[in-house]
């Protein structure tokens, strides 16, 4: 296995030999050469366990170049009580042109979440335009989920658990693992053996401006403008932003494959909301974990892993994949709450799916009926009913993490495909 590092010789280019230049990512030359920026050294596998966790790489696709490296915990902690691991398909992120499952950077974190989780790993390697332009990554991501899903890999048959079966991704990674998740249904059906779906920052695009696209200070790192000429790069032209594999059409959400979805999302990301907007719109039947670190911008979590709101979207992880929250009983709204809804509708309407909802947030108005939680933060139960006036049928929760908020509901869904956020403290939808 070897990682991509495409590095053109120093002073070797002048402006006039640009054609394309997406910096800090990826920058072509009329003459065909690539300078890739955002890569990071090549680290070898290492099955003797090194911090709990065996790592090994394995060819899928010999024709496609399509690989992976898998990451094992060490069986006492990872198997305790005998019961088998979950697999975590994972795809790294990079803007689809940059980065790999074998450099520093993914290595570091997907070991760590292998072993925080005690998950069976399957990190893949999968082809980068604008060598390989979409839907190359597509197709690799496919090829890597049924190998998996077979269990043909020794590590996989004898300590993997299939009907645990998670997919997820970084950026980049995240839109491929959504496409990975809703392409069951129309390859062969589905066989119900996706339990979750895990984005982190994920890469959605469209072509109207949603607020968080709006407001560049000139220092986060995907400013709306680069991000424009982004997807026409990695399909070599061939779609533009109104394609749905950027802006996912109603009923490819409906048919997703999975039960759970995670979304995490950062407050300063230029892609935040988008990925607001595509956990509002999914189905009813999908339980939703929506989790927003404040003040933080794109891909903090893998260059600031030490970082309090690095470790705590980790620790919604691990719980998400091992042990989800249960909802907890509905009592009433807070005026607060009542007020921003009002607020958000601004933002083009609510959704249209009644809801109870039950917020965790030391924000909210002390007036309201609130009690203490265990770890001292101010609890408000409430029930609320959007848009039609019935008895709401699902159940929604949110916890505060200091500035990391995770928000859990299910249900809810936007006839407007709109998702709205508070303008402070409280709950988002």
């Amino acid at each position: 296995m070897q990682t991509r590092t495409n590095k053109p010789a120093r002073n070797a280019h002048v402006a006039g030999d640009v054609a394309v230049d997406l910096y800090p990512f990826i920058r072509t030359y009329n003459d065909g050469r690539v300078e890739r920026f955002l890569t990071s050294s090549y680290v070898p596998a290492s099955e003797d366990a090194r911090g709990g966790v065996a790592t090994r790489d394995v060819v899928i696709d010999r024709h496609n170049g399509v690989s992976a490296r898998l990451f094992l915990p060490s069986a006492g902690a990872a198997t305790a009580g005998g019961r088998r691991m979950p697999i975590l398909v994972y795809f790294h992120g990079g803007s689809f042109c940059t980065e790999s499952a074998f450099c520093r950077t993914y290595n570091s974190y997907v070991r760590s979440l292998a072993s925080r989780a005690r998950a069976l790993v399957v990190s893949v390697e999968y082809r980068l335009a604008p060598e390989n332009p979409i839907p190359a990554a597509y197709d690799d991501a496919w090829a890597a989920f049924r190998w998996v899903e077979s269990l043909s890999d020794p590590w996989l048959a004898e300590h993997g658990d299939r009907s645990r079966t998670f997919v997820a991704g970084d950026s980049a990674g995240g839109n491929i693992a959504y496409h990975t998740v809703a392409r069951p249904s129309r390859e062969n059906g589905d066989d119900g053996s996706i339990e979750g779906l895990i984005m982190l920052q994920p890469f959605f695009w469209g072509t109207e401006r949603l607020p968080s696209e709006m407001v560049w200070d000139g220092v986060s790192v995907l400013p709306a403008s680069g991000v424009d000429r982004l997807w026409p790069f990695v399909t070599a032209g061939q779609a533009d932003n109104d394609d749905h594999r950027i802006d996912p059409t109603d009923d490819e959400i409906a048919s997703l494959s999975c039960r759970r979805v995670l979304m995490a999302v950062a407050g300063r990301d230029t892609l935040r909301d988008r990925g607001l907007r595509l956990a509002a719109r999914m189905p009813g039947d999908v339980d939703v974990t929506l989790v927003e670190s404040e003040g933080e911008d794109h891909g903090f979590h893998l260059y600031s892993p030490l970082r309090a709101t690095s470790k705590k979207l980790m620790e919604s992880i691990v719980q998400f994949i091992n042990k989800p929250s249960p909802p907890a009983p509905p009592l009433r709204c807070p005026e607060t709450i009542l007020s921003e809804l009002q607020e958000w509708s601004s933002y083009g309407g609510m959704p249209t799916r009644s809801c109870k909802a039950i917020f965790f947030d030391s924000r909210l108005d002390k007036k309201s009926k609130t009690g203490p939680s265990s770890d001292g933060t101010t609890v408000v139960n409430a029930s609320l009913t959007i848009g039609r006036r019935r008895k709401a049928s699902k159940t929604s929760y949110a916890i505060s993490f200091g500035k990391t908020r995770a928000y859990s509901y299910s249900g809810i869904a936007a006839g407007n495909n709109q998702c709205q956020h508070p303008s402070r403290g409280g709950v988002l939808w």
